[in-house]
């Protein structure tokens, strides 16, 4: 498969030289107030949201809480999440004491199409993620993309490329990264506080599964045809898969979508959670934009959990972390460990302790990262999450699955994007797959 590594490389020289070491986590400061002033989109900026499940809500309830940020529009495949999306933001901005007018669009096309739309929330299933970013960007708007931040490497390569040909703002949805404590454990590490890095442990979960849910009834107002959009191969409904809701008695989702969990449309915890842990562990030690050399599979050449290799010595693996007993990442150096999730933080070098400011509502709906998004909108420069990372985070997490896939341990070479010595590698589906008929990436 022939990719065009030197444009990936190119694009992404200019992206990172942008990008910002630690972003801000204040929301509506005095200088985003100021920015506010210069806004090049006017008083308002008009969002449209794309894929309407738990998630998207969460997110947009951070988003409301943004001064001169408006939801303006809102689309997905399945009917009944359209209706109680609005229901829901609408009710919120009423209560605000702000009118709501949130258009319902038939697909992502035509709200795209709207030229008073600036940005866009995109928080589908991660097979969908690329094809419409792609197409929003090259529509002018600025885009909020749910991490993972695609399905596969060669999507990630395009994204890239996407944003910087059209000059756009990406940024990807890793909240971690406006939190706080996982800024102040990042601080320390690259400061040298703990000394020299020697290993990293990332909590998150195990890789995919091959699907096996059983076929149930398609609910009502649900397009699964236009779910699947570009997946090559056929994977009949199941009720975990897209969780039917109902709207008069209001019944939410009994679980998250399941299609997350599976191969043929998802990477499981390593790309659903790992996309949150691995990011910070690369933000740490200084992989941001580049990624692993190695890649071992757990049980495989001694290794006991699966481990990432890194070209500055450190050793990342998926394992329980030994303090806080829930998803997190712990780096232990020459001097002392830190210890993060989010609801605790750990170290056993005093001077380095760090306390949580007690907060209230679901994880994201804290407007932090949104508002580095916002401003990013406003200033025209990168925020702390761009494109590049999205890509090295995502790529990381990829390269698990892969080594666990094929079963033995794959060489990885992060600057020219290609397995080192195996060249068969490059046709897996998770580097890049054919799109299915009708559907294409941009």
């Amino acid at each position: 498969m022939a990719i065009d590594r030197r444009e990936f490389l190119k694009a992404s020289a200019i992206g990172l030289a942008g990008t910002m070491v630690l972003g801000s986590c204040a929301a509506g400061t005095t200088e985003t107030k100021k920015k506010l002033k210069t806004n090049p989109f006017g008083d308002i900026i008009n969002v449209g949201a794309i894929g309407l499940g738990r998630q998207c809500l969460s997110v947009s309830k951070g988003f409301t809480k943004i001064p001169n940020v408006r939801i303006v529009g809102c689309t997905d495949v399945y009917k009944d999440k359209c209706t109680r999306y609005v229901n829901v933001i609408g009710d919120i901005y009423t209560k605000k004491g702000i009118e709501s007018n949130i258009q319902i669009y038939d697909s992502y096309e035509a709200l795209l199409a709207n030229p008073d739309i600036h940005a866009v929330i995109i928080a589908t299933p991660d097979h969908w993620h690329a094809a419409i970013a792609v197409a929003a960007l090259n529509a002018g708007k600025d885009v909020y993309l749910e991490k993972p931040m695609t399905f596969t490497i060669y999507e990630g390569q395009q994204l890239i490329k996407a944003v910087r040909e059209n000059g756009r703002i990406l940024q990807v949805g890793c909240q971690q990264r406006s939190d706080a404590a996982f800024q102040h454990a990042v601080k320390m590490v690259q400061e040298g506080k703990l000394g020299k890095i020697q290993r990293i442990k990332a909590k998150f979960g195990a890789p995919p599964t091959p699907y096996d849910l059983p076929r149930t009834k398609l609910p009502e107002g649900l397009d699964w045809d236009k779910w699947l959009g570009p997946l090559p191969l056929y994977v009949h409904y199941s009720d975990d898969m897209n969780p039917p809701i109902s709207l008069d008695p209001v019944k939410n989702e009994h679980c998250w979508g399941a299609w997350r969990w599976y191969r043929e449309t998802g990477g499981g915890f390593t790309t659903d959670w790992g996309a949150h842990m691995i990011d910070i562990a690369q933000w740490g030690i200084g992989m941001d934009g580049r990624g692993p050399v190695e890649v071992i599979p757990a049980g495989v050449d001694g290794a006991e959990y699966l481990t990432w290799v890194y070209d500055n010595g450190v050793v990342m693996t998926e394992e329980e972390l030994p303090v806080s007993k829930e998803n997190g990442v712990r780096f232990e150096g020459e001097k002392g460990w830190i210890e993060v999730t989010r609801s605790q933080y750990h170290t056993n070098v005093p001077e380095l302790n760090f306390v949580r400011e007690k907060k209230g509502g679901e994880y994201e709906e804290a407007p932090a990262h949104y508002q580095t998004f916002v401003d990013s909108m406003i200033s025209r420069k990168d925020p702390n999450a761009p494109v590049e990372v999205g890509h090295s985070t995502c790529t990381a997490c990829t390269l698990g699955n892969i080594a666990t896939e094929v079963k033995h341990a794959i060489k990885w070479d992060p600057d020219k994007q290609v397995f080192v010595g195996d060249d068969e590698l490059m046709n897996h589906r998770l580097v890049k797959y054919t799109y299915r008929e009708g559907y294409t990436l941009g």
